[in-house]
C-alpha cells in the first residue's frame, strides 16, 4: 500500500507516496496501493483502462449552516470537515465532472462505476454522469436500518442513500453482473435495488481519542454486495476517495486487488493498518469467491469451431426440434442452408424457419448421434469449453 512523494514513479517497498498534482508522466500503476494526493491528479497519470470497478464515495457537499444540536443541547458529530466544503453547486459540479472525466480514463471499457451520495449531491452527480456518457444500469437505495435521528424534528429522518451503477457507455455490451452469487445471497430470490444494512457502528468504526476516525465511513457490508456483484477473483477495484480504506478491506477479504486515493494522511495512515490486519481468502478458487460461470460470462466459441473440431461434418444434417420436420444443412465456412437454398447463420436460419424475429440457434438446432437420438448443438459447445478450461 502507499500514500505518495513528489515524483515520477513510485517505488515498490510498500510506503506511501505523493502523487505530483501538476501533470506529467505517468505514475507506475501498483496493486493493493495507495496513492496520497487529489484524485483527479493521480488519476490523470495513471494507465488509461486499468482498472476493472471503480467506487467512489465522494464529498456530499452537506452545506450544512452552524453546528446541529439534539434536543438536550449536545453537539452532533456531523461531516463539517474541509473536504466536504465548496463554495457554491458551480464548484462542486465542476469538481464532480474532473473527478469522473478521470475516472473514465483508467476504467476498462468492460468496467463500471459506483457513486453514492444522499439527497445534497446524488442529482446533481447523475445529471453529470449522463452528460460524461456514463449509462446507468440501476439506482441502488441503501435504506439504514439504525438512521440518525431528525432531532429538529421539522423534516422526515434521512434514513436511506443512493448508489448509482453504471457501465462506461449505453454502447457497451460486457460488464460484470454476478447475478447468481447476488441471488444466492438473498436466500434463492433476485436481489433487490433497496438493501437493507446498518450504518458502521461498534467495533467496525475506527475512531481516535474516542471520536470518529472519519465522520462518513461506510459499513463494510454494503462494498460487500457492491464488489461481489460487479467484479470477479482477481479483478482491480479503485476507489478514489478511499478514505479508511473499507474498499481495500472488503476487496482483500473477496480476493479482488484494490487501488485507493486518499488526500489526508490521517484516513492513509488508518487505512493501512487496517488492511493489512485483513486475513486473505483462505481458498483461492473463483467459485468460492462468488465467480459463476454462466452462458454469458463463458468464452464465446463459433458454431464454425464445431466443425474445426471434428465434432460436426460439412453436409450433416441438423434438425429444428425433435420432430425433424424442419430441417438445414452444415457448409463449411460454419453457415447453414435450407432445402430451398437460403444460406446464413445457425440464428439466422433459426429465425428463418421457425418463422420467429430472433432465434438462439444453439438452443434450437439438434444434431444425430451414433445411436441415432437427437440432440442440442449446444452440448457440443459445452464440450469444446470443457476442453478448453481443461486446458
Amino acid at each position: 500500500m502507499i500514500a505518495l512523494e513528489v515524483r515520477s514513479a513510485l517505488s515498490r517497498d510498500g510506503e506511501a507516496m505523493h502523487a505530483p498534482e501538476d501533470g506529467g508522466d505517468l505514475i507506475e500503476f501498483q496493486r493493493d496501493h495507495i496513492y496520497q494526493g487529489d484524485c483527479r491528479a493521480v488519476l490523470a497519470r495513471l494507465p488509461a483502462q486499468s482498472v476493472d470497478l471503480i467506487f467512489a464515495d465522494p464529498p456530499y457537499n452537506l452545506q450544512l449552516q452552524g453546528a446541529l444540536l439534539r434536543p438536550n443541547q449536545t453537539a452532533v458529530d456531523a461531516v463539517d470537515d474541509a473536504w466536504d466544503q465548496f463554495a457554491d453547486f458551480a464548484a462542486y459540479d465542476q469538481f464532480t465532472r474532473e473527478w469522473l472525466s478521470a475516472c473514465r480514463h483508467v476504467l476498462k471499457d468492460s468496467g463500471t462505476l459506483w457513486v453514492i451520495g444522499s439527497y445534497h449531491n446524488i442529482y446533481r452527480v447523475g445529471s453529470i454522469l449522463q452528460d460524461l456518457g456514463y449509462w446507468i444500469l440501476n439506482d441502488v437505495v441503501w435504506i439504514k436500518t439504525n438512521p440518525m435521528p431528525n432531532f429538529k424534528g421539522v423534516r422526515f429522518t434521512n434514513a436511506h442513500e443512493t448508489l448509482l451503477w453504471c457501465k462506461k457507455s449505453k454502447a457497451q455490451k460486457r460488464y460484470t453482473f454476478n447475478y447468481h452469487a447476488m441471488k444466492m445471497a438473498n436466500d434463492e430470490k433476485q436481489m433487490r435495488s433497496d438493501w437493507h444494512i446498518p450504518l458502521c457502528t461498534g467495533s467496525e468504526r475506527l475512531t481516535a481519542d474516542g471520536a470518529k476516525l472519519h465522520a462518513t465511513q461506510k459499513p463494510e457490508a454494503l462494498l460487500y454486495r457492491v464488489i461481489l456483484s460487479s467484479s470477479k477473483p482477481g479483478d482491480v477495484v479503485l476507489d478514489p476517495f478511499f478514505g479508511t480504506g473499507t474498499t481495500g478491506a472488503v476487496a482483500k477479504r473477496l480476493g479482488r486487488h484494490f487501488i485507493g486515493i486518499e488526500r489526508e494522511a490521517e484516513y492513509v495512515q488508518a487505512a493501512k493498518a487496517r488492511i493489512a490486519a485483513v486475513p486473505a481468502p483462505l481458498v483461492a478458487d473463483d467459485a468460492v469467491l462468488g465467480a459463476y460461470r454462466t452462458r454469458r460470462s463463458a468464452p464465446r466459441i463459433a458454431f464454425a469451431a464445431l466443425l474445426e473440431n471434428g465434432l460436426l461434418l460439412p453436409g450433416q444434417t441438423l434438425y429444428f426440434d425433435k420432430r425433424r420436420e424442419k430441417s438445414a444443412v452444415v457448409l463449411a465456412d460454419g453457415s447453414l442452408r435450407t432445402p430451398d437454398g437460403e444460406q446464413g447463420s445457425i440464428h439466422k436460419i433459426g429465425a428463418r424457419v421457425g418463422n420467429t424475429a430472433a432465434c438462439n440457434g444453439w438452443e434450437h438446432w439438434y444434431y444425430e448421434d451414433e445411436r441415432g437420438e437427437l440432440l442440442a448443438i449446444d452440448t457440443l459447445r459445452a464440450a469444446i469449453r470443457k476442453q478448453l478450461e481443461t486446458a
